[in-house]
């Protein structure tokens, strides 16, 4: 069949099905022409002639409204959302499994519906009957949700564009499938034909939605990395098994700062919100032992206070043990290697673990002196001073190196009752009453004022 001739306007792009001598668009005379789309190297068209348009840069005005959000009755969802749900935006929710991510996504779910929002929960994994059950023992069964079980993604699509909800939430991706592809359901073709209809899906139609991804043995969503790209916000579930937090935490946003944490706590009626997470990771903390360091950090714009725990014990073996949780293994390896090269402290024939309490993990590179600070608490079996909080990051010549927003820190160690803290010298000069700050300005310096050694 051959392909339509249009024609369009030279000087205003307004397409026309046939040629005329003046455009009624614009009133100009002989700048009509035909269309000649693209073609391929056997003549025939493969892109349609079809003009975009566009805007010049300089005619975007300060005026214009950001995207229009909606607040749920969760105070952390909205933190990692940056400030609330944006209208037809798609978020990527990953996760290990049984971590709560479907929890999470149904009191999520009800809580939008309360604010307002038409709400559609889709589930591929279980049957509608089984939704309900964990409704009920959550206690959202009052929420105005709608529930569908269903995995064929023209069903789901046609299913939206009927009801029109205003958010769908779909679990899982992996589960999703379409019969324009020929795989199997959880294929890399398929979670990412899935997930391009979802995403073009949310733009076109103003629809906000949310994937539940399943994630591989590294801890990285599975299927492609292009699912990422695709769409605005991806959000990791973490937690430990033994633990009873839950740490919701943004790599991707495009309405929002990334890294930005919300932390929740497991319970037996779903997650409950935690408003001052500090003081629920150094809850357990007693009395201060050895090898014990509390860590003033940074999550996104939240301030953070966590307990780094070493342990170092003599090895009979050839090759000592270096066990992290919660940490970087290669930056524990650096830290090790700089005391000992800077400061003379070997760490030979000795077994060395390290562990984040409470299940966080930290990848702030300004926990690198409470790092030091524990390693040498425990091999020097004495206990930091009382009370106090460590931050700074250590360069490979042994110097300390200060970490941003040192203000922020200093007063949420305050506010937990700490008197003392220690940071690297050459910061922003700051000042937080009832609070002594001793300011460093190399490892062997701090290795001598703290342990009388180095």
């Amino acid at each position: 069949m051959a392909a339509k001739t249009t024609y369009s306007c030279s000087a205003c792009a307004a397409s026309f099905s046939k040629w005329s001598g003046r455009c009624d668009n614009c009133g100009a005379w002989n700048t009509i022409s035909e269309d000649k789309g693209l073609s391929d190297r056997a003549g025939k068209a493969s892109l349609g002639a079809k003009r975009g348009t566009t805007i010049p840069l300089t005619d975007l005005t300060t005026q214009e409204a950001p995207p229009p959000r909606t607040l749920s009755a969760m105070g952390e969802l909205d933190r990692v959302l940056g400030g609330g749900l944006v209208e037809a935006s798609a978020t990527l929710v990953g996760g290990d499994p049984g971590i709560g991510k479907s929890t999470l996504l149904l009191q999520a779910a009800a809580a939008f519906a309360r604010s307002g929002l038409k709400t559609i929960y889709v589930s591929g994994e279980e049957a509608s009957a089984q939704v309900r059950l964990r409704a009920n023992r959550l206690g959202v069964t009052d929420a105005p949700v709608q529930l569908a079980a269903a995995t064929n993604l023209r069903d789901i699509l046609t299913t939206l564009e009927t009801e029109k909800p205003q958010l769908a939430i779909i679990d899982s991706i992996q589960t999703m499938w379409s019969d324009s592809v020929d795989s199997a359901p959880g294929s890399v073709s398929q979670v990412r034909a899935a997930a391009h209809e979802l995403t073009s899906f949310a733009k076109r139609r103003g629809v906000s939605v949310i994937l539940v991804g399943h994630v591989t043995k590294e801890g990285q969503i599975a299927g492609p990395r292009v699912v990422e790209h695709m769409v605005d916000t991806v959000l990791y579930f973490e937690g430990e098994r033994g633990h009873q937090f839950r740490i919701l935490r943004a790599v991707k946003n495009r309405f929002g700062p990334a890294d930005e944490i919300g932390v929740f706590e497991m319970t037996g009626r779903g997650l409950a919100e935690v408003v001052n997470p500090s003081a629920l990771f150094l809850s357990e903390r007693g009395t201060p032992q050895p090898g014990s360091a509390v860590f003033a950090g940074i999550e996104g714009t939240r301030p953070v206070l966590v307990e780094f725990q070493a342990l170092v014990a003599p090895t009979p073996q050839a090759n000592p043990r270096r066990t992290v949780v919660g940490w970087d293994g290669g930056r524990l390896a650096m830290i090790l290697a700089v005391l000992e090269a800077r400061c003379g402290i070997p760490f030979t024939g000795l077994d060395v673990y390290l562990n984040v309490a409470g299940g966080m993990k930290v990848s702030e590179p300004a926990a690198d002196l409470a790092v030091a600070a524990a390693l040498l608490s425990a091999r020097e079996d004495t206990a930091l001073p009382e009370a106090a909080v460590v931050f700074g990051e250590i360069s490979l010549s042994g110097a300390l190196r200060p970490a941003p927003q040192t203000e922020n820190r200093l007063k949420e160690a305050q506010k937990l009752g700490f008197t003392a803290a220690i940071a690297p010298r050459g910061g922003k000069s700051t000042s937080v009453s009832g609070l002594s700050l001793t300011e460093m300005s190399d490892l062997t310096g701090f290795v001598g004022d703290i342990f009388g050694a180095g």
